[in-house]
């Protein structure tokens, strides 16, 4: 029976070797890499103790050191089942999910065609081959020895030249290939006109393009001529070549791959041979055109992230943010991409004979996550001076990361994006207020520079029956959670050396501002700095004057004891309790954010018995928030009033004299 044209390598695709031969085998777990897919075991084709059977997960391919066995997982099944050619292809099939097709007299003819236009090629190949070498090729060979690419480059790259007029036809028809049959290959061309075919390449430099499996598919041809309207040209697109599902060198980079190279993808055949020649053997290129879908899924079959290596200017950039735009849609858990930016004026081929492969190897460790380059682009050259252009910007960010299917991945870009905007507003902040002039830093107990209690006065630290009924106890959950922040914030600010007894619960909390997750990063950053002074500079220092002066300035902050007058003992108690709001009510509305999605999908009993018990727990731990927990009010003279004996005596005036208590 005959299968149609690429279901076997859709079959090899969708299956691991390793779950295919791990039935039949113990793996060595000190010899094995499961994450390189390099895995090694005891035979189980002879009787052996060592482990000296290699399975290659990348390439596909086993083989037995001791007895020499080696295949695929076809030949591994046959062997192993003792089952024919199409038993085992049923078996892998079925374990693939893949229905075995029915016999397909037109997919066997199209295959067989296809092998026979590869046989063209091939005898198109050894002729450019034989050219090079010969008197016409001189001028080819020159170019070539300029670029500095050594004969025994020429030959593993089977580089060629295609000389001017008609001699390719010419020498196919006297090896019995017709003219129809090279146009069909791509090696040849017919005019609309009617005119006789012509040999496609013509006085061209030719780099033979094989897929996968090492069929020759095409070729690209770089021109002699300096005044060619196309310097570079790719065959057509025929029955065997696609230009958009095919990748130059793709067989070679697929094997340095999986001896565990990093793909590196290039602009062209050059750069290509050059990084190859270099070391760099797990490198391809795209065919002449920007990079399409087709051929990111080629790559992440060899390298879950390829490093895009891109020319530093403004061509390069353009081409990588076009690539960020087609990739947003494609991307899954453990499928990305990285991007090596040159220096400006260089191609990888330029760098490598300016500075060797070092160089090469420095701008490859250094490439960036596409996130990055996505900020770039976003940002770079432009002034976010107002907030309709800072709003642009959220909205731009918004839409670019909108066409990402996978949820957990669009958070995760959501979260650095937002972290990059935040840094970047917070350093114009910064740069502002160093323009404006010196200004006064608090200190614990006294405002400014221990001046007074703050830019509200004296009168500021008495909680009065309006303060009693503001944020913290109405029903604005977000702004309660905000003042909460900042009274803890400003407790270990005032109490230095106590975030180290946090650390746990600080790191996990979110802060709900911009000023508030800078300080907060200061004081964990100084978490063990003991001395009160050198906190708040090194807090002033990281997050800037004003976001501590903004904190400080809170009544809410303002009224806290510990604050007020730091205390270890009391400081431990506030932060406990804060602390512990925090999580309950954030515990509580991600239960409920959750839970109304559940709710959505499925009428689930489970789900209302969370959110109950997330309820419970948001009430246990702010059922007394409404209560005003100052220990002391501060009358009009300065002095510090116990609140228990104010009420104390308020109680005793209502017995006496009811009229007066009130």
């Amino acid at each position: 029976m005959s299968l149609p044209p690429g279901f076997l390598d859709e079959l090899r695709s969708r299956l691991s070797l390793t779950d295919v031969v791990g039935r039949k085998v113990m793996w060595d777990t000190r010899k094995s890499n499961p994450g390189k897919g390099d895995m090694w075991a005891p035979c189980p084709f002879h009787h052996e103790k060592s482990a000296s059977f290699h399975v290659n997960d990348k390439d596909g391919y086993y083989y037995c050191f001791g007895c020499h066995a080696k295949g695929d997982a076809i030949t591994f099944v046959r062997e192993t089942e003792n089952v024919g050619f199409m038993e085992a292809i049923e078996i892998l099939a079925q374990e693939a999910g893949m229905p075995v097709p029915k016999s397909d007299p037109k997919a066997q003819e199209k295959s067989d065609k296809r092998a026979e236009l590869a046989e063209v090629n091939e005898a198109a190949n050894r002729f450019f081959r034989l050219c090079l070498s010969q008197q016409g090729g001189t001028a080819a060979r020159a170019y070539l020895d300029k670029r500095g690419m050594k004969p025994a480059t020429r030959e593993r790259f089977e580089i060629g030249f295609a000389p001017s007029g008609n001699a390719l036809l010419r020498a196919l028809k006297d090896q019995g290939i017709s003219a129809e049959m090279a146009i069909e290959a791509g090696v040849a061309a017919k005019p609309d006109d009617g005119r006789e075919p012509y040999d496609f390449f013509r006085d061209r430099i030719v780099f033979p393009i094989r897929d996968a499996r090492g069929r020759l598919i095409s070729f690209g041809g770089r021109s002699m001529d300096p005044n060619a309207r196309a310097k570079y040209l790719n065959g057509p697109e025929r029955l065997l070549f696609d230009k958009g599902n095919a990748l130059y060198n793709h067989q070679e980079a697929r094997v340095a791959c999986g001896r565990g190279q990093t793909l590196v993808v290039a602009e062209g055949y050059m750069d290509v041979i050059a990084l190859a020649e270099a070391g760099f053997e797990a490198t391809v290129a795209p065919l002449g055109t920007a990079i399409t879908d087709r051929q990111l899924q080629l790559m992440w079959r060899m390298s879950s992230e390829p490093v895009i290596a891109l020319d530093g200017d403004k061509a390069g950039l353009r081409a990588a943010y076009r690539v960020i735009d087609l990739a947003m849609p494609l991307l899954e858990a453990g499928k990305g991409l990285r991007f090596a930016i040159l220096p400006e004026g260089q191609d990888p081929d330029e760098l490598i004979k300016a500075k060797g492969p070092e160089a090469m190897q420095e701008v490859l460790d250094g490439a960036l996550p596409m996130v990055a380059l996505l900020w770039r682009r976003e940002t770079e050259g432009k002034v976010f001076d107002s907030p309709e252009r800072r709003a642009a910007l959220d909205k731009s960010l918004r839409e670019t990361i909108r066409p990402i299917t996978d949820a957990s991945i669009k958070r995760h870009y959501g979260e650095i994006l937002n972290d990059m905007r935040r840094e970047l507003f917070r350093g114009k902040r910064e740069e502002r207020e160093a323009g404006g002039g010196p200004r006064k830093a608090w200190t614990p107990g006294g405002g400014r520079g221990g001046q007074g209690r703050g830019r509200f006065g004296k009168q500021a630290a008495v909680p009065t029956e309006g303060l009693k009924a503001s944020l913290i106890v109405s029903g604005d959950e977000a702004q309660a959670d905000l003042m909460r922040e900042a009274v803890v914030l400003a407790v270990l600010i005032a109490n230095p050396g106590l975030a180290l007894e946090f650390l746990s619960q600080l790191e996990g909390l979110t802060p709900r501002s911009e000023d508030h997750a800078a300080l907060l990063h200061a004081v964990l950053t100084h978490a063990e700095e003991e001395d009160a002074g050198a906190l708040r500079e090194n807090v002033i220092a990281m997050a800037g004057l004003g976001a501590l002066d903004r904190l400080m300035s809170h009544p809410h902050v303002q009224i806290a004891p510990p604050v007020r007058r730091p205390d270890r003992e009391v400081a431990q108690m506030c932060l406990t309790e804060e602390l512990a709001k925090l999580k309950a009510r954030r515990g509580y509305q991600a239960e409920l954010a959750e839970g109304l999605e559940d709710m959505l999908a499925a009428d689930d009993e489970q789900v209302t018995w969370r959110l109950r018990q997330a309820a419970e727990a948001r009430n246990r731990a702010t059922k007394a928030e409404a209560e005003d927990r100052t220990e002391f009010d501060i009358a009009e003279n300065g002095l510090e009033l116990s609140r228990d004996e104010r009420n104390a005596f308020r109680a005793l005036l209502n017995r006496i004299a009811p009229e007066r208590g009130k």
